[in-house]
């Protein structure tokens, strides 16, 4: 018999998010991460002309950083099953027969073909960085999803010097976004800050990779081009 040792560890022991704060993830180590949805474009419908302006803005963006940036792209099922209802909810309320049909036979094939082949999406995101040392912080709600508790308000009326210091590293963490959010307009593309929902979504998602999304939101709300 297998010994409690080795057995499979907790997914949140491999996590290094301790809990965040308006959107802002807190690591256990007290360093903090922003993560923006980007909007994408596609490069190769754009003119020669348009993709040297991309590609040059793109090159200016990078050396304007003082501070290194992750860049990533998330593949993922996408949620379909509010589509579905909404069809569902047509039929219930179209009057005409031959359209009552044809929408009842649509959301059938919907139905049908999702459940035989995967409908991907793609999401991209940049997550900027602020890094300290040794920055304790509290930690939230106990399980996986748990680590996006939210650190809960202070009845004291004033902060202590942890908090205060948590404070400003936030606000030097936001005007490296915005830096960072600036940088992206001028290449075209369009950079949200996920919250607090987004991100646990998000987590689930990288650490469920054979599940369909846990809610089915658009990350961010950026969109695509």
């Amino acid at each position: 018999m297998a010994s409690k040792s080795n057995e499979a560890l907790p997914t949140q022991q491999f996590v290094e998010v301790s809990g965040t704060k308006n959107g802002v993830l807190i690591l256990k180590n007290g360093s903090l991460r922003q993560i923006l949805a980007v909007s994408g474009l596609n490069f190769d419908l754009k003119s020669e002309d348009e993709q040297e302006a991309i590609t040059y803005a793109y090159q200016s963006f990078l050396n304007t950083l003082d501070f290194s940036i992750q860049i990533f792209i998330h593949s993922r099922k996408i949620n379909v099953e509010g589509y579905i209802d909404s069809l569902a909810k047509l039929v219930g309320q179209e009057t005409n027969p031959l359209l009552k049909t044809q929408i009842s036979e649509y959301r059938e094939f919907i139905r049908s073909f999702t459940t035989d082949n995967a409908i991907m999406s793609k999401s991209y995101f940049v997550v900027v960085p602020f890094d300290v040392v040794n920055l304790p912080v509290k930690g939230g709600k106990s399980g996986f999803l748990g680590i996006f508790g939210k650190t809960k308000p202070r009845v004291e009326g004033k902060e202590t010097a942890q908090e205060a210091t948590l404070t400003k590293n936030i606000s030097q963490l936001s005007q490296r976004t915005e830096s960072v959010v600036a940088g992206l307009n001028q290449i075209g593309l369009r950079a949200v800050a996920i919250n607090d929902d987004e991100a646990t979504e998000l987590f689930y998602n990288l650490y469920n990779p054979d599940a369909i999304e846990k809610k089915g939101m658009e990350l961010g709300g950026a969109g695509s081009k």
